[in-house]
């Protein structure tokens, strides 16, 4: 029987979820029927879920978008896309783990889909370098981006990393140039772009495949400069303070649709996408179909008006004499 496992504060949760697997696989070797008392319990977890989700801190906001059993860029693919065709490589170093892209059918609806892959198990984690993005990345990124707009095909992006990989070989190869110059790119392709943060939103990593028409978040996903405990690290030179980090960025989804960056919160289930990844999945379609919907019956002059505007009112300033 394997363990629930998750953060400190979702301990209720684990010892219900154990309870019920414990339940579920003595009705099936036995054969009694617990089916009540498993769904009274199932009631229960739901509603300890809802009180403990209402009520996050912000560092605990961070915690859960870094479940290890959040689902992933691949995962969404997974559930929401058919057909989906990966594309491979920059044409000029290699192919980057940490960031997927293929040509994909969202109910019927041909488009490309670029995101950052993390992976699951170690094996794949270092495969991928646990989502930290090198610069032949984001090459591989704008690449098959270019090639969207050449097919007149909408692109969705899913954010998904702790941040670009900060590494000498990285900096070598132009990781800063590389970010800078998707940023400048996707701001005028002339293609309907959706982006959607599923979990970590970090820093200059983010950005790199983070410009698009509409910004989605899912509830328990985060969108910052710098992760709380780099910010701890450089403010208060020790990791003590990472919680007081976490709530002065204004990271969490909430802050960030207060602060007019993401334009909707997608709304998880109660006991979170990563246990829940099916119904999180659903949500997500249905929300990214009506945007793509609303997007794409916008002549495109009048999208990049509308994209180029939108990143003109980012932001705030004080003037004075």
């Amino acid at each position: 029987m394997s363990t629930p496992s998750g953060p400190d504060f979702e301990r209720p949760l684990l010892d219900l979820a154990k309870k019920i697997q414990e339940l579920e696989e003595f009705q099936a070797s036995k054969g009694v029927d617990l089916a009540e008392t498993i769904e009274q319990l199932r009631a229960e977890q739901g509603r300890v879920a809802r009180a403990i989700y209402a009520n996050l801190t912000p560092w605990q906001e961070v915690q859960v978008a870094r479940h290890r059993d959040r689902p992933s860029t691949v995962d969404f693919i997974a559930m929401m896309f058919t057909h989906f065709l990966e594309l491979h490589g920059d044409r000029l170093f290699r192919d980057d783990g940490a960031v997927v892209c293929g040509l994909a059918r969202l109910e019927g609806q041909p488009l490309l889909v670029i995101g950052h892959r993390k992976g699951k198990s170690t094996r794949e984690s270092i495969a991928c370098n646990w989502g930290y993005t090198h610069p032949e990345g984001y090459r591989k990124a704008i690449q098959k981006a270019r090639m969207a707009e050449r097919f007149h095909l909408p692109i969705i992006l899913f954010v998904d990393t702790p941040g670009a990989f900060p590494g000498v070989g990285a900096e070598e190869r132009g990781i800063a140039h590389s970010i800078a110059e998707n940023i400048a790119e996707l701001s005028t392709l002339r293609v309907p772009l959706l982006c959607v943060i599923l979990g970590e939103g970090g820093s200059g990593g983010a950005l790199g495949i983070g410009v698009g028409d509409r910004l989605l978040m899912l509830q328990h996903a985060y969108f910052s400069v710098i992760t709380p405990e780099g910010c701890s690290a450089i403010l208060f030179k020790s990791l003590d303070k990472t919680e007081v980090a976490a709530a002065a960025l204004r990271l969490t989804s909430k802050d960030i649709r207060e602060l007019g960056i993401a334009d909707e919160i997608v709304e998880e289930p109660d006991l979170g996408a990563h246990r829940q990844p099916r119904e999180a999945a659903d949500r997500l379609k249905a929300a990214l179909l009506r945007r793509l919907k609303e997007l794409m019956a916008l002549p495109i002059d009048d999208l990049l008006a509308k994209r180029y505007e939108k990143y003109r009112r980012l932001g705030a300033f004080l003037t004075g004499s």
